[in-house]
This record gives C-alpha cells, structure tokens and sequence, in this order.
C-alpha cells in the first residue's frame, strides 16, 4: 500500500461548508507531513486520459530521426521534444534514462506573455496529438486552480489569492517515456532523485511502482495512486513562498526490477506555474520567531531561470 494520503476534489467543489472545509484540512496536512497527496475527483475524464496516452506512445515510437526533427535550439528544452539522457537532477552529471515532449501555455488576452512563451510546436505526423495535449492541459489548470484556492485557505489568505498570478502562467505538461533498460545502467536511473521547481506539480500514471518519495525520517516511501487518481506534490515556489510550511519533497523514480528492463514507462506531469512576475517572498504569516524567514527575495521567472541552469537544460 501506498504511504500517500488520499483527498477528492469534489469535497472542495461540493458547495458544502463542512466538506470544503475538510478537504482544506486534509491536503493541508498531508502536505505539511509529506509533501504528496494522491487526488480524485479531478476535471480529467477516462477518455481524454486514454486518448493522451494513446498519443503520446504513438509519438515515442516515431523514428528517431523524425522526433529529433522536434527539438528546438534554444529555448531550453521549453516546448516540442527533448531527447533521452539531456536532462538531469540539481547536482548530477548522469542524465537521467528519459525522452519526454513539452505542452506550454496556451495565452488568453495577453500579448506581453504570448511574445515572452515559445509557441506550441506541431507534431504534423499525428493529427489528433496536439488537440488532445491541449484539453489535457486545460482540465490540469483547472484542477490544479482548485487545488491552490484549498491551500490559499489553509496558508491564512484569501481563497483567490493564486487566481491572478496563474492566469496564463508558465505551466507545462510534459508527456515522459522511460524506454526499456538495454544495457547496466551504471549511476543512472529513470529520474534522479530531485525537487519540483514550480508551485504544485500534478502526475499522471503513477499507478506502478518506480516513484518514491523521501519522508522527513529520511525513508523512500513507494507513492502509487489509484487509477483515477492523480499524484499532487509541492514544489520548490511554493515552499518558498509559504517560508518551508509547505514541504516540496524529494522523489525519485527508481529502475524496475532486471525482469522488468524490457518495458517502457510513461508518466505525464503537469508543473504549474505563475507568471514569471510573481513574487515568491515569504508569506508574513508563515514567518515567526520559530520558523524565521528562510528564503531570499525572488521572482518567479529569476527562479525558474536558475533552476534550468542548474537541470543542463540552459548554459549559462
């Protein structure tokens, strides 16, 4: 059994006072203790969720030489394709034993942040890819709005405190495909052991083995949702922001089993972002003569840029 506590969304959304207010409670805890809760009642149906993983093994199995078509110089691995092994964790040299594709922001009335984000690249091979990638990120927005309204109360702010500054923000989907182990990976494994950059991320497919969080007793815990369940983290912003009140926890995703090295994984993790501008000073009431302010000064966009450095994904 998964060590992930378990919260519905629909208590939130429930227009019922006691069952928001017990939803508020419970993912503030779990995220307080771990840093993971595993959630349902999200905005996702079992259709759109099949039609993505339909298309994004669809895409993963294209000839290399057409995904490599898809990979765009400069722009840090930001949209379209980025090949196996070119990212890795905060302090690692190995790359990690991954190739995954990059779904951005899609910009309502804002020039300003339309010309600051790359565009969505094409996958012209496959008609219905970019549509469905679309919906799929739209429906993780909106949950992950809810979600943040839920924290906004516990940290003590106003319920739309997170509403304004991930309007258009810097969110990513990113469809992953771990390729089957062929050979001793030496130091490497699926996904080293790292923190999430950005506010909360929200995974899909973790419903197997291979992701492990680390607990403050310093153990890794296996985290494995329900099938109609996603996986919800703190990142490193929101640590930040709420002065470590909130922990954004280290997990990993482990190699299989030998017996298991000839099979492909996939996971698909929506990182939700702010705009760039938002301030991510810690919260005066998170800080107090027990817990004194932590974190320097900083914006959203500055952090995300250091952090990339840090990835392999942008040289300095």
């Amino acid at each position: 059994m998964s060590a992930i506590p378990s919260v519905d969304l629909k208590d939130f959304v429930s227009g019922d006072p006691e069952r928001k207010d017990k939803f508020v409670k419970e993912i503030g805890a779990a995220f307080e203790d771990i840093g993971f809760v595993a959630l349902g009642g999200h905005f996702l149906s079992d259709e759109l969720v099949e039609s993505l993983y339909s298309e994004i093994k669809k895409f993963f199995e294209l000839p290399q030489e057409v995904k490599d078509t898809y990979e765009i110089e400069g722009i840090g691995g930001q949209r379209g394709y980025t090949s196996f092994g070119k990212e890795h964790a905060k302090g690692k040299k190995e790359g990690d034993l991954k190739e995954f594709w990059h779904f951005g922001q899609y910009v309502e009335d804002n020039p300003k942040l339309e010309a600051e984000y790359p565009d969505n690249v094409t996958v012209k091979e496959l008609p219905n890819f970019n549509s469905v990638g679309k919906e799929t990120y739209q429906m993780l927005e909106k949950t992950a709005k809810y979600v943040l309204r839920a924290l906004a109360l516990h940290l003590g702010l106003e319920e739309n405190y997170f509403d304004d500054y991930i309007k258009n923000g810097n969110s990513i989907l990113r469809p992953i495909h771990y390729p089957p182990i062929t050979e001793e990976p030496k130091n490497a494994v699926r996904a080293a052991a790292h923190g999430d950059i950005n506010l909360i991320t929200l995974l899909m497919g973790a419903h197997g083995k291979g992701l492990q969080v680390k607990d403050h007793q310093g153990n890794w815990v296996d985290a494995i949702a329900k099938p109609d369940q996603l996986m919800i983290n703190v990142g490193d912003m929101l640590s930040r922001l709420s002065n470590n009140k909130l922990k954004s926890t280290i997990h990993q995703v482990v190699n299989p089993p030998r017996e298991l090295w000839g099979t492909s994984r996939y996971s698909i993790p929506f990182f939700m972002h702010p705009v760039s501008d938002m301030p991510l000073n810690c919260l005066e009431n998170c800080i107090d003569e027990e817990h004194p302010k932590a974190f320097d000064d900083i914006t959203a966009g500055e952090f995300l840029h250091e952090r990339l450095i840090d990835l392999g994904l942008i040289k300095k």
